[in-house]
C-alpha cells in the first residue's frame, strides 16, 4: 500500500513539473524575456519553432538521435551540444538537460539564446528550417497582444 501511495505521489509530482503552454501565454513569456527580435528573429519565429519542436510541451524529450543524443524541453535543445547528463556532451549552455524539462522555461530561453548566437542561428533547428523559415508567420502571434 505504501509503495502504491509513493508511486502515485511521484507521478503527480512529475506531471506537475511539465506543462503544455497555450500559444499566446508562451508568446507573452518570450516577449518578457526579450526574444522579440533577439538576434534578428521575430517573436513569431520562436513561437513557430517551439510549436513544431514540442507542441509547447515544457517536458518534451525526443527519441534518441543517430549520434545517441536526445532533445529536451520546449525548444528541444540537443544534449550533444548544449546540456549535460545524457551521453557525450559539449554542454554549451552549462546546464543539465533535465533542467530543460520542467515548467520554468527561463533556462530554456537562455539556452535557446545561446544556440541562436552560433553561426547556424535558428537553422540549428530542423523544425524551424522545415516549417518556419521564409514563411508568413503572422498567425503565430495574431491575437496575443504582443
Amino acid at each position: 500500500m505504501k509503495v502504491l501511495a509513493v508511486s502515485i505521489l511521484c507521478l503527480l509530482i512529475a506531471v506537475n513539473e511539465a506543462v503544455v503552454l497555450e500559444k499566446c501565454d508562451f508568446a507573452r513569456r518570450l516577449k518578457q524575456h526579450g526574444m522579440d527580435g533577439y538576434h534578428g528573429y521575430s517573436l513569431a519565429n520562436w513561437v513557430c519553432l517551439a510549436y513544431h519542436e514540442s507542441r509547447f510541451n515544457t517536458g518534451a524529450v525526443g527519441p534518441r538521435n543517430s549520434d545517441g543524443s536526445k532533445d529536451f524541453g520546449i525548444f528541444q535543445i540537443n544534449s550533444r551540444w548544449w546540456c549535460s547528463g545524457y551521453g557525450k556532451t559539449s554542454n554549451g549552455c552549462n546546464m543539465p538537460c533535465d533542467s530543460l524539462t520542467n515548467n520554468d522555461i527561463t533556462d530554456d530561453i537562455e539556452c535557446a539564446k545561446r544556440v541562436v548566437r552560433d553561426p547556424n542561428g535558428m537553422s540549428a533547428w530542423v523544425a524551424w528550417r522545415n516549417y518556419c523559415r521564409g514563411k508568413d508567420l503572422s498567425s503565430w502571434t495574431r491575437g496575443c497582444g504582443v
